[in-house]
């Protein structure tokens, strides 16, 4: 059998022989496109969740480092606070003592010194009261998307740094204070100590006044000399240095209407002389016709009360005639006796006073040991007292 090709060769079908259409295949590049597409997305949503965590976490160092500073100035306020009140207590106490201040003691110049600095003390308080009333912001509460996180957080570092500079401004104004109350201080202790200094001169201004003013005048200054602090304490004892040293004009006011007459003068010559006899002593004198029931008819009379107190001091009583008949070496022997008396404050341990006798003799010798040798110097009332005494009596000046 016959083939028509050679042998080894292959027919194709019949229908093979016309135009060849190949089958579907799928575009290779539309397959790629889908899966850029899906990486794109994977990509686009990482970098909004990794913009979201870093949006977060940037908000929340904001945020704590915000409160950080709100937590400084509010350790700073407080420190302010305790400073300003400080400073307004130191400053009321001075304003006080101004306020007080009669201008007898207190020199101009220490007044003058403490005026400014009251001043000063006071604007700086209500300086800081100001500041004391600054506000920060509160915090809202945290938002969650990135783009409101963003804005909040550079709304955070905004207030963050608007509570730095207000710490800084609250520690200045605590400086300020502390250094504004330490010049209040010193000028007010410089004039308590300058008008307790100034009471030994209106004491020498005001010798007439009596013995017990004088001293409420000395303790009064004393207290306010030992003033190291500037408070109610400090203005208190001013204020009573003041009320006393008011006292002590008034007090030789009424002293000298007492002795307002014909006499007044002589009056004021008898007692000079006798302070003169015994410096140091306080005395004061009350004047009648009869004391100790002399005085009529050319006699004298005259009697003295002590306190052995610190210091001590005594009330002498003379009687008109003394006055009347001075200075004669009668009136001068008397008067010495009495100082005998009054200055034995400052010799109660050189003699026996638990007697009259040993009592009027000490007297009586101690103005023969001053060189008054009249008999009205006690020996004719009580007789002449023994050397002793005398010798006694000249050591008590």
């Amino acid at each position: 059998m016959s083939h028509p090709y050679p042998a080894g060769g292959h027919a194709l079908p019949a229908q093979m022989t016309g135009p060849i259409t190949p089958p579907p295949v799928v575009p290779r590049k539309r397959r790629t496109g889908a899966i850029l597409g899906s990486l794109g997305a994977v990509a686009a949503v990482a970098t909004i969740a990794a913009v979201q965590l870093s949006s977060h976490a940037g908000y929340d160092g904001a945020e704590a480092a915000y409160q950080d500073s709100v937590s400084a100035a509010a350790t700073t306020a407080e420190q302010l606070r305790a400073e300003v009140g400080a400073l307004r207590t130191t400053t009321d106490a001075a304003a006080l003592i101004l306020e007080n201040n009669s201008g007898t003691l207190l020199d101009a110049s220490s007044t003058d010194a403490l005026g400014v600095a009251v001043s000063e003390g006071q604007t700086k308080a209500s300086a800081a009261d100001d500041a004391l009333a600054v506000t920060l912001p509160q915090t809202d509460d945290k938002p969650f998307w990135f783009w409101e996180l963003f804005s909040e957080t550079q709304q955070l570092d905004e207030n963050r740094a608007r509570a730095d500079e207000h710490a800084e401004d609250l520690q200045d104004q605590s400086d300020d204070a502390v250094a504004t109350a330490t010049t209040v201080t010193e000028s007010g202790v410089a004039a308590l100590v300058s008008a307790a200094d100034s009471a030994s001169a209106l004491e020498a201004a005001h010798i007439s006044a009596r013995n017990l003013d004088v001293i409420a005048l000395r303790d009064a200054a004393e207290e306010v000399s030992y003033t190291t602090t500037i408070d109610q304490g400090a203005a208190d004892a001013f204020i009573a240095l003041e009320s006393a040293a008011t006292q002590i004009v008034a007090s030789e006011q009424a002293e000298i209407a007492e002795k307002a007459g014909p006499l007044q003068g002589t009056r004021l010559e008898v007692e000079a002389f006798a302070r003169s006899l015994a410096p140091g002593v306080l005395l004061e004198f009350d004047w009648a016709q009869l004391v100790n029931g002399f005085g009529l008819d050319g006699g004298m009379g005259g009697y003295t009360t002590w306190w052995y107190d610190d210091p001590g001091y005594a009330t002498i009583e003379l009687s008109d005639s003394v006055a009347e008949q001075w200075p004669s070496a009668m009136s001068q022997a008397l008067v010495a006796h009495e100082v005998g008396h009054a200055i034995s404050v400052k010799c109660a341990d050189m003699y026996d006073d638990s007697t009259q006798d040993s009592i009027e003799k000490w007297a009586t010798g101690w103005a023969i040991s001053m060189g008054f040798t009249d008999d009205a110097n006690g020996v004719w009332a009580y007789g002449y007292p023994p050397q002793s005494y005398i010798d006694a009596a000249a050591g008590c000046r």
